[in-house]
């Protein structure tokens, strides 16, 4: 059964679940843009439909990659049940782009000229619910040996402000390359396939602050997995792309 971390107010959505909490696997996996939930307080942000259902709002199809990967690694899985439109998991929440009030060409009505109230209630509700979930779950595996790696699972999208992104998938890593490179040595086998290595982001875009926190502060190995969203819209794809990334994992996190 999921563990909930839950938030101070609308204890019925919880901000942080964890599933397969027993998982034997020593990779944690992390899907901070898994949903596009917004709680009702929050109403539609001012956004519509297509918008609420569009990048903007979470990374399409990285949850279901997630699930999946953390049943054949077995492996345990903790995912965001609020839309980054709220706050940005993968941001510092000092940051003025942890709430965003334009993404790509879109403005968010709601969050334009928040007030520090509001905002520290966010932080408050949101990331400090979350990354405390993830702080808590994260030190006990490590007092149990139980933990080597930590790995986030992203998608992106194929086209950013009118710009192609050729990439099917990207390895995000910092100064710790030793899991980004097993894995890259796995994928590297499919000379049809165009990886890329800190594309389409790399930490130099603020987008590792989770990876900052909960692997590297402990000694832990990173990596940051971005796949091309048009390639996991299906199931099919999903979970072909789960099988392709469990294997590789596994093998980089028995090279640790």
């Amino acid at each position: 059964m999921p563990v909930d971390a839950e938030p101070e107010v609308e204890a019925q959505e919880p901000v942080a679940r964890i599933e397969n909490a027993q998982g034997r696997s020593p990779i944690l996996l992390i899907c901070e843009h898994a949903s596009n939930h917004l709680p009702q307080r929050y109403g539609s942000l001012g956004l519509g439909p297509a918008e609420l259902e569009s990048h903007i709002a979470w990374d399409p199809g990285a949850l279901s990659v997630a699930r999946e990967l953390s049943r054949l690694l077995d492996a345990p899985l903790i995912h965001a049940t609020v839309s980054r439109l709220v706050l940005d998991l993968n941001r510092d929440p000092s940051a003025p782009d942890s709430i965003w009030t334009l993404s790509e060409r879109t403005t968010i009505p709601g969050n334009l000229d928040l007030d520090p109230t509001e905002r520290a209630r966010r932080v408050r509700e949101v990331y400090e619910a979350f990354h405390g979930a993830v702080d808590a779950f994260a030190d006990a595996r490590k007092a149990a040996g139980q933990v080597g790696a930590v790995v986030s699972i992203h998608s992106f999208t194929p086209t950013y402000r009118d710009v192609e992104r050729p990439w099917e998938i990207g390895l995000i890593f910092d100064r710790d390359e030793r899991f980004a490179r097993s894995v890259e040595a796995g994928l590297r086998q499919d000379e049809a396939l165009i990886l890329g290595m800190n594309q389409p982001y790399s930490p130099a875009d603020r987008v590792f602050h989770t990876l900052e926190r909960h692997a590297e502060r402990r000694g832990l190995a990173p990596l940051m997995i971005e796949i091309r969203n048009d390639l996991i819209r299906t199931e099919d794809g999903q979970a072909a792309w789960a099988r392709r990334l469990a294997p590789l994992l596994r093998e980089g996190a028995r090279t640790l």
